[in-house]
């Protein structure tokens, strides 16, 4: 449907005054997905989710969904390959957001460049990001070795200046997300490479994932419970009495 149909849409839907939306919203893809996206989004997504849980600041975390952000007009869309939703709590069912029903766009997307279609995310991506109002976003392409003209980063920031601009890139194994307060790194390579979010001045520290955290804890109880009978045992020794004489 062409612009000017649409628009003729929105005209009868306010004449007749109705408020319901006549327009069709698609809630799924109709295409595969490259299976690297889909393995760098299920560690990511997560991990970013219990990232602004440890902050304090939960948020909604998603991954894939349709946004669409101009209402008639279901052309204007993004689906990111995830992408936070401020001001809204994690666990909330999304089939398909749309931005003028709350007023809320995404503060954060990131775009895995597409193994089928990679000047897709170089080109038109960026203006609809724009269009959105998204306040950051970040492109990773794993393949960036393949063309000279391709980077493994890109970053685009809403500024208040210069509107919504492309403010670094670069082909090292990170980069700083602003809005999401820590560094997204590359984790391995070719089809072994994953995206993690790190800490520290230089994004030298990985934020672990919930097995890592899980394990650590254990390890560090463990550890615990060791210093602790060792203590015991040198205070019995100390006293004159063995672990038999106890009791």
């Amino acid at each position: 449907m062409s612009s000017e149909a649409h628009r003729q849409v929105h005209r009868r839907a306010h004449r007749d005054g109705k408020e319901r939306d006549p327009t069709f919203y698609p809630v799924e893809k109709k295409m595969g997905e490259d299976s690297l996206q889909t393995w760098i989004v299920e560690l990511l997504r997560p991990l970013i989710e219990r990232w602004y849980g440890e902050l304090g600041r939960p948020r909604f975390v998603g991954a894939d969904q349709f946004i669409y952000y101009r209402q008639f007009d279901p052309s204007k869309v993004v689906a990111p390959d995830v992408y936070v939703l401020p001001g809204v709590p994690p666990g909330r069912r999304v089939r398909s957001w749309k931005v003028w029903e709350t007023g809320i766009a995404p503060s954060f997307a990131l775009e895995v460049v597409s193994s089928d279609e990679p000047y897709k995310d170089y080109v038109d991506a960026p203006e609809r990001y724009r269009e959105l109002g998204v306040r950051e976003l970040v492109i990773f392409d794993p393949d960036w070795e393949k063309g000279r003209d391709r980077v493994r980063w890109q970053r685009y920031r809403r500024l208040k200046t210069r509107g919504f601009v492309r403010v670094e890139t670069t082909n090292v194994d990170r980069i700083h997300a602003r809005v999401l307060g820590c560094w997204l790194r590359v984790i391995g390579a070719g089809e072994e490479a994953r995206l993690r979010l790190a800490t520290g001045p230089e994004g030298e520290d990985l934020f672990p994932t919930t097995a890592e955290a899980e394990r650590a804890a254990k390890e560090a109880a463990l550890e615990r419970v060791a210093v602790l009978e060792a203590q015991i045992a040198s205070a019995a020794r100390a006293s004159g009495k063995g672990p038999a004489d106890r009791g």
